[in-house]
This record gives C-alpha cells, structure tokens and sequence, in this order.
C-alpha cells in the first residue's frame, strides 16, 4: 500500500506542477542497457547486462530546469558460474530480474537550451529525483524458470517493490526544429537488497517452509553450490551476500524527444 501511495503522489505531482506552471512540453522515448551491482557484481559499475526501453513527459520550466514523469523497463542479470572470482563460481548462485521503474526527475541543463526558451541547441545535463521500483528476481534450475521471492531463500519474505534515487547525467542535442537527440546514464540506489534475490546468510533450516509445494524447491535454490562437485557449502550463519544493505542499478541509453508549445496557459 505504501509503494501504490507513493507511486500516486509522483503522478500527480507531475500532472499538478506541470499544469501549472509549464508552457513548454516535451516527449521522449529512449532505448539502451540495464546493468546492476550487488551480492553478484559487487565491483563493476559499467557492466550491462541487459537491455532497457523507456518514455518520458517532460515540463520545461525555463532554458534550465525541467521536471519530467518517467516509465523505464530494464533487464538484469548475474550469473556466478561466470564469474572471475574462485569463490563466487563456488557458491553458483544466478538470478534475472525485469524492473519497471516509475519516476519524476529534475533536470538541469547548463547551457540556456532551446526548450523553455532559450538560444543553445546543444547542453550537458544533470538529473535526479524520486521513483518505484517494481522487481520480480528469477532463476533456472533444471531447464524451468522459478520465482526466488516465492521460496524465501535466505528465510526472508521481502517485498517486491522499492523507493528508488536516481541520479545521472547526460547531453542533449536540438537537431532540428523541435526534434532532439540525446544520451545518457544514471545510477539508482534502491531501498532494498533483493533485487538479486542475495542478501545475507544461507538460510536456517529451521525457517525452512512447511508448505510441501515450497520446500523442496526452497532447499534446492537456497543453495546451488552442490551443483558443482556434490560440496554444499551452505549452513546456518554462513555468509550468502555481501552483506551491503542495498542493491543499485543502473540505465544507459540515447533516444528521441518532441518539444511543443502549449498555445493555452493553464
């Protein structure tokens, strides 16, 4: 309930400031890469691992500000067998996991752009803001695809939605007219460490599920080092994750945009 609240407050935000305030309007759709870091890339920033396609409204206040209401669809993944690290590739843990990102973001150019009114048709820009993240993380097992949240591998119920900041930066280019190229990349910090389904210790058979459709499964996944030599090397207290309370992700990508000006102001 409180994720729907949240995500209802940025829609309405944008609509009431934009309507209010804006005279300049844009649109955009922008397509690119997805990557992540967590428990199974904890050290590299840049690695894309999927791709990401999104759209955005934007309300340009004047040539530097702007506030935009944004959909972004991105896919991450992370498998250990193909890791670098001897101990990662032991542990043999892999995940999937489609996000659908909700935001509103603020811009600033730092050039006088041609949208909002000013004479520059090129600008680098930064942005940040607040959004929701809507996750599912999953995996293979045997040639099927399963659900980690649904087996608590780690013995934890974790919701599926997270608070999200993003925060990024990108150029910008009026090529012609009222059509605009741009590229950019942007981190996000997500309130939760589940994105990959990997958090802290392996999970306490005493919180294993009495539910005998959950179980089986849950033992199976929880621990996945087996797989490699018959050497599990799961138990209670031993580290899963890396134990940082937070996962983050990231979009990269170029699109397109279409600026109007509205003839009434509301």
């Amino acid at each position: 309930m409180f994720y729907k609240k949240t995500l209802l407050a940025i829609v309405l935000s944008a609509i009431f400031v934009g309507k209010s305030v804006a005279q300049v309007w844009e649109v955009g759709l922008q397509a690119g890469g997805a990557g992540y870091m967590g428990d199974l890339n904890p050290t590299n920033p840049l690695k894309i691992s999927g791709l990401s396609f999104g759209g955005f409204v934007k309300a340009n206040f004047d040539p530097n500000w702007a506030l935009s209401f944004n959909y972004t669809n991105g896919k991450i993944k992370a498998n250990d067998a193909q890791s670098t690290s001897e101990q990662f590739r032991q542990r043999n843990l892999s995940f999937s996991n489609k996000l659908n990102e909700f935001s509103l973001l603020v811009d600033f150019n730092f050039f006088d752009y041609f949208s909002g009114g000013g004479y520059s048709r090129f600008s680098p820009y930064l942005y940040t803001g607040v959004g929701v993240v809507l996750f599912n993380p999953k995996t293979k097992y045997q040639g099927s695809e399963y659900e980690l949240p649904l087996y608590q591998t780690e013995g934890a119920k974790y919701k599926t939605a997270a608070l999200s900041v993003p925060f990024g930066f990108g150029i910008k280019y009026n090529f012609k007219n009222n059509w605009t190229v741009m590229s950019n990349i942007g981190y996000r910090n997500a309130y939760t460490d589940y994105l990959d389904d990997v958090s802290g210790n392996y999970i306490d058979p005493a919180l294993y599920s009495n539910d005998p459709d959950i179980r089986p499964m849950q033992i199976m996944l929880s621990d996945r080092s087996g797989e490699i030599n018959g050497n599990y090397i799961g138990a209670r207290d031993v580290q899963r994750g890396d134990f940082r309370k937070r996962d983050t992700y990231m979009f990269v990508g170029i699109g397109i945009t279409y600026t109007f000006v509205s003839q009434k102001c509301f």
